[in-house]
């Protein structure tokens, strides 16, 4: 899945069509680099680490504090991070913004905490789908599995 940053955290972008969700991907060494970066953020910075609201222009009090790393690996991390549950949670229910620091420095604007929830809805909506759908399907298994067992009792091969 792609995502994007609006408002102050990840979203999920449009599918390509030639996309297909069933196939399984291999981790890009990008992607990897990106979660080790993200390991190594949250282990020096607790507004990462406590999944708090971040600031808007993190990014570049990050690269002020870690020259080094590079900007591309840096905004796919923050996109992992703010695209979170726990990062989404925390949008939904906060009031402030921080700072690397864990200083408050501004309000989270009703948008952006009003979009945070939307996506937790929507999340919890394609979970709970999913999940009717995986209950439904072992419903029909069943089911096709004692129809099997019938057909081979009452079968008329049988006597």
């Amino acid at each position: 899945m792609r995502w994007g940053i609006i408002g102050g955290f990840a979203q999920p972008s449009r599918r390509i069509a030639s996309e297909s969700m069933s196939e399984p991907k291999s981790p890009s060494p990008a992607k990897d680099a990106a979660r080790q970066l993200l390991k190594q953020l949250q282990e020096r910075f607790p507004v990462l680490k406590d999944a708090r609201p971040m600031a808007i222009g993190i990014d570049a009090e990050i690269l002020t504090a870690l020259p080094e790393i590079e900007k591309k690996t840096l905004r796919t991390a923050l996109r992992m991070h703010t695209g979170t549950t726990r990062y989404l949670k925390s949008m939904a229910r906060g009031e402030k913004r921080f700072n690397l620091a864990g200083e408050p420095v501004a309000d989270i604007a009703e948008e952006h905490r009003a979009r945070a929830k939307a996506m937790l809805k929507e999340r919890n909506k394609r979970r709970e789908d999913e999940e009717k759908a995986r209950r439904e399907q072992e419903a029909e298994q069943r089911r096709n599995e004692k129809l099997e067992q019938l057909a081979a009792r009452f079968s008329r091969d049988n006597k």
